[in-house]
């Protein structure tokens, strides 16, 4: 399934964030749902947002848009995987020209909980 939307997001780091679509995928037996942001501003030449600068971007949008989205469209998942990426790469593929960052988490009572994999 795939959602896709413009909205932008605000986010820690004051970068330009918009959903570019929301994903779900069973990996295993758990059911994960993966945010896909476009963020232009941690293109790797170009850019001026780092992923120290941007790291506290991914339990922002965890928290304060998955964690909605979810409820709103009543879906349910053992693992949110938030992405930033620098331009729109398909799911699945690969582009060495494109920066992409990625953080897990857990879906939790109190928020989105960090999950190392």
């Amino acid at each position: 399934m795939s959602v896709t939307s413009a909205s932008a997001q605000d986010v820690p780091s004051g970068q330009p964030v918009s959903l570019s679509e929301v994903l779900l995928d069973a990996v295993g037996a758990e059911s994960w749902v993966r945010f896909r942001f476009i963020a232009p501003e941690i293109a790797k030449d170009v850019g001026t947002v780092s992923y120290a600068k941007a790291e506290d971007d991914f339990q922002a949008l965890c928290d304060g848009f998955a964690l909605t989205y979810m409820t709103d469209f009543e879906l349910t998942a053992d693992v949110v995987v938030i992405s930033l990426m620098d331009r729109p790469v398909p799911f699945g593929t690969s582009d060495p020209d494109a920066t992409q960052f990625f953080e897990a988490f857990r879906p939790g009572a109190d928020g989105c909980v960090w999950e190392a994999f």
